[in-house]
């Protein structure tokens, strides 16, 4: 699995809504975030009666043998809140506090589909809770303490294989948040701390190959219909053609996606219209633009890179044409 080739795509998925323009926490938009590939704890999921999963489960088909070995990644978000350590305070421009965002990667060691062969794995896995106390400037410079905390969080991801025929497999991963709930189970924001946020899962085989879901053989169509997806959508990534690395999306893909070469970096608005939003940043007054820099250091870089975007990078943002073909003739 060579994740060098899919880290931009991963990326994307990770921190898709992480916070939408205008990127000012003030903004309506923002003050309730990341509405992709939540996992929350199970309590939480049986006090809402099945409107929140605290599980997330990908199932898929591999051509190959008892041999061939797979690999799993499962990343997602553990968001901590921070805030000023004492009461009046203000941490940059949040005088309530503001969620961020730690990536966390749980790597599962590699194993051959012949040890999943009629018996589920389990990996545990666990963050623990931590709380920091550290001095930053706020909006007039002056020095303040600010405290960042974030909640334990832990969880199972089970995986099985079932042999379909010769050759062919059947993959499932499950994803399950284990975390004891601490908070009121009313209490969204308390609950997303414990939660994991824009979860994926990343799959890759050595010696064998994925097969699409979105376009299986003919002969497998009924196979791959019959695969249950909750909560992800496994796309095939890499160069066209390969097929040893499959991503479990949060959000709905197509085989082989890619980051348009024109884009200098990620702006987490859905359907990103580059050019858009690089103009709209540029029209924000002063003040939102200092909102924006002190609300979070991945605004702030947003800002800082669209500010400093050379004429001839800009214009590249307008669009390009990808390739051209002759018409068909008139058979008449």
């Amino acid at each position: 699995m060579n994740l060098e080739r899919v880290d931009q795509i991963v990326k994307a998925v990770l921190y898709e809504g992480y916070m939408l323009y205008p990127y000012r926490p003030s903004s309506v938009k923002n003050r309730q975030r990341w509405n992709f590939g939540v996992v929350y704890p199970q309590a939480y999921e049986e006090t809402l009666e099945g409107t929140a999963w605290s599980s997330m489960r990908t199932e898929c088909l591999i051509n190959g043998h008892p041999d061939t070995v797979l690999e799993v990644k499962v990343r997602f978000l553990h968001l901590r809140w921070r805030s000023a350590a004492s009461p009046g305070q203000a941490s940059g421009s949040l005088p309530e506090g503001w969620q961020e965002a730690i990536e966390r990667e749980v790597s599962l060691p590699k194993m051959n589909l012949a040890e999943l062969s009629g018996q589920e794995r389990v990996h545990h896995f666990a963050f623990p809770a931590e709380t920091k106390t550290e001095r930053e400037a706020d909006r007039s410079g002056q020095s303040i303490e600010v405290v960042r905390h974030q909640a334990a969080i832990a969880g199972d991801i089970h995986i099985t294989s079932t042999a379909l025929s010769e050759g062919l497999f059947k993959l499932s991963v499950t994803v399950h948040n284990t975390t004891p709930l601490t908070e009121a189970a009313s209490d969204r924001e308390a609950t997303l701390l414990q939660s994991l946020v824009s979860t994926h899962t990343i799959l890759g085989v050595q010696a064998g190959e994925f097969l699409s879901l979105l376009e299986p053989p003919d002969e497998c169509q009924s196979l791959a219909a019959e695969c249950q997806n909750v909560g992800v959508w496994p796309v095939l990534v890499g160069e066209p053609g390969q097929r040893d690395t499959l991503l479990a999306s949060p959000i709905i893909l197509y085989d082989y996606p890619q980051i348009a070469p024109e884009s200098v970096g990620d702006l987490f608005d859905g359907t990103e219209i580059d050019e858009i939003l690089s103009l709209r940043i540029m029209t924000l007054t002063d003040d939102e633009k200092r909102e924006m820099r002190d609300s979070d250091e991945r605004a702030r870089q947003i800002l800082e890179r669209t500010e400093n975007m050379p004429t001839e990078q800009f214009m590249k943002l307008h669009g390009v044409v990808r390739g051209m073909r002759p018409l068909k003739e008139d058979a008449s």
